[in-house]
């Protein structure tokens, strides 16, 4: 409730990263002797896991189709969505119900409400057409997996994070198509599930930033958003973690340039770890070159600390580590990388969300956006788990304005998981090609080239 009244301190942003500030990019040759290290980690005796949120409703995806539902009015939208329906990949399905001479309204009713893509997770709509049959994200997810996360036993293992009242539908999904995917792929899948904790849901606030109460007086509660799911990573059982949105998937034709930068970030991330565990395992028998550890943190892990001494550098080398891809900026400058300088004196990466930032001006210096395209390291050099959650940023998240019965009230959302609830990681950023970035956030969307 105190944040409602304070709000968040503002963060003590030093600059954008850049090329050579902050974001590497690999020479074609070092590009290769990574590709090989991950090739040679996957031969060890590991667990991968490929982390996938995947909670969302489509809802979203279907505004415009819900508007037009009520008004019946063709905005240039609903022309375009009308106009190729033939190329959707739900779009047997939806003629098979709506009848072959459908027009319209009822089209759309059909699509929103017959089929209930206005109520599905987006982990479950068709997305992409196959000769044997159409694909829904999450079955691209699967085979993204046997493609850059197999180990050496031929297993993939997967886990969505899913709504509670889609769980059993994500299940039976899954149990009807992966005999096949395992046939096709010659692997074993391992899929797991888990929703968010209601315990990590905040209370709602009105607009006086006290606490909301129902129209029968009850207070309100509301999810936390995506960084209660840093408790859900935390419960994996995992050496080595992609996180990946549930929408940002390609057909086969295109998955080339997404499967290479997979397996080049994991190959950085298992190098630069095995590289902090050594000097960690130095630092424990007296033998470690402190100029050394410096050098490796200001150069390999852009960490540059308050004061170098060796209880300060096994602090900052003794950390989950992510390596997250980053895409050029070629649009509107937003939320991405960013070099900050906590209340130690560490000035590290960060990845902020465009509210978090107040001086607008280095939201233009901006030139790379974060992509949500992370590889991460959650043991310590000795095996453990991380506990993840002592790793969050408890001083960074957001307040946005909702409605409930007609009141306004204000919602806390938690810091967001790849920004506040990952702040205090090793982060090291990584140019990746704008290929491999394809999120589909409206329905139209579908029918861009790269998903067809």
């Amino acid at each position: 409730m105190q944040c409602f009244k304070t709000g968040f301190p503002a963060l003590n942003i030093v600059a954008a990263s850049a090329l050579g500030k902050g974001i590497m990019k690999p020479k074609p040759a070092e590009e290769e002797a990574y590709l090989k290290e991950w090739e040679t980690y996957l031969q060890g005796d590991h667990t991968i896991l490929k982390f996938v949120p995947a909670s969302g409703a489509a809802s979203r995806m279907f505004k415009d189709l819900f508007e037009y539902l009520e008004t019946g009015k063709e905005t240039p939208f609903i022309e375009k969505f009308l106009g190729n329906l033939e190329y959707f990949a739900f779009y047997p399905e939806l003629i098979r119900l709506a009848g072959v001479d459908a027009e319209g309204q009822k089209i759309v009713d059909t699509l929103l409400n017959k089929m209930n893509y206005g109520k599905l997770p987006k982990g479950l709509l068709l997305f992409h057409s196959y000769p044997d049959g159409a694909r829904t994200p999450a079955l691209e997810h699967m085979v993204e997996g046997a493609l850059y996360a197999q180990n050496a036993k031929k297993e993939v293992n997967l886990h969505f994070t899913v709504s509670h009242e889609h769980v059993a539908l994500f299940e039976k999904h899954i149990k009807e198509h992966v005999r096949t995917y395992e046939d096709k792929y010659g692997v074993k899948y391992t899929i797991s599930f888990s929703e968010q904790k209601p315990s990590t849901d905040t209370l709602a606030a009105d607009k006086q930033g006290n606490p909301f109460r129902t129209s029968d007086g009850k207070l309100l509660f509301r999810p936390g958003g995506h960084g209660a799911l840093i408790e859900n990573l935390g419960e994996q059982d995992a050496d080595i973690v992609f996180v990946k949105n549930i929408d940002n998937v390609v057909p086969d034709r295109l998955k080339d340039p997404t499967v290479r930068y997979k397996r080049l970030l994991a190959g950085i991330l298992v190098s630069k770890q095995a590289k902090a565990f050594r000097y960690l395992r130095e630092l424990d028998l007296g033998m470690a070159n402190l100029k050394d550890i410096k050098n490796f943190l200001n150069k390999e892990l852009s960490l540059e600390l308050g004061s170098y001494t060796s209880e300060s550098m096994r602090a900052a080398l003794n950390r989950p580590i992510r390596v997250c891809g980053m895409v050029k900026n070629e649009g509107e400058p937003g939320g991405g990388p960013f070099l900050v300088k906590e209340e130690d004196g560490r000035i590290q990466n960060q990845i902020l969300e465009s509210s978090q930032i107040e001086d607008k001006k280095l939201m233009a210096q901006a030139t790379h956006f974060n992509p949500v395209d992370l590889v991460c390291g959650i043991r310590d050099y000795q095996g453990n788990k991380f506990d993840l959650p002592k790793f969050v940023d408890p001083k960074t998240g957001f307040i946005s304005q909702k409605s409930k019965d007609g009141k306004e009230l204000q919602a806390l959302e938690l810091p967001g998981l790849w920004n506040g609830a990952m702040a205090n990681w090793n982060t090291i950023f990584v140019e990746v090609p704008i290929e491999t970035f394809n999120p589909v956030k409206t329905v139209n969307d579908l029918l861009r080239e790269q998903h067809q």
